[in-house]
């Protein structure tokens, strides 16, 4: 099976990746409390894509995200779909203070969550902005 971790980083990646998990919870019937209530087996098909599923039937996407501000995961949390997040997967710092280097490598040790999720992962998805601070780099 295909797994994919999704990197949000920066407050424009953040913003992008919260929109992409509502469609994207939406194509699967995923509310915003991780339920399925989706009423055809497709959308359940190919769901451990991006999501892993949690205790009771809950789903949970497969996301690490960052920001040297928690301003925006503030935001992201109180959004539509921001309960869905592990807490744990967010990783940020104090009002730009922090050292960008120990957040994007405190986000490293957020990714992946379990040695088992490693072996199967087929990669990252990333959203950001090419002006984040925190920007990935390039290979």
């Amino acid at each position: 099976m295909r797994e994919i971790v999704h990197l949000q980083a920066g407050q424009c990646g953040n913003q992008i990746g919260a929109k992409f998990w509502e469609v994207i919870s939406d194509e699967h019937g995923i509310d915003p409390t991780g339920t399925y209530h989706g009423d055809s087996d497709l959308q359940l098909d190919r769901i451990n894509v991006y999501y892993n599923e949690a205790s009771g039937g809950k789903y949970v996407p497969r996301a690490v995200l960052v920001d040297l501000e928690p301003g925006t995961m503030d935001s992201v949390r109180s959004g539509p779909f921001g309960q869905v997040f592990r807490p744990d997967n967010f990783v940020f710092g104090k009002h730009s203070t922090w050292c960008p280097s120990l957040v994007c490598t405190s986000s490293c040790l957020a990714l992946p969550p379990s040695p088992a999720e490693a072996a199967s992962s087929t990669g990252p998805s990333l959203s950001q902005s090419s002006h984040s601070r925190c920007s990935m780099p390039k290979t």
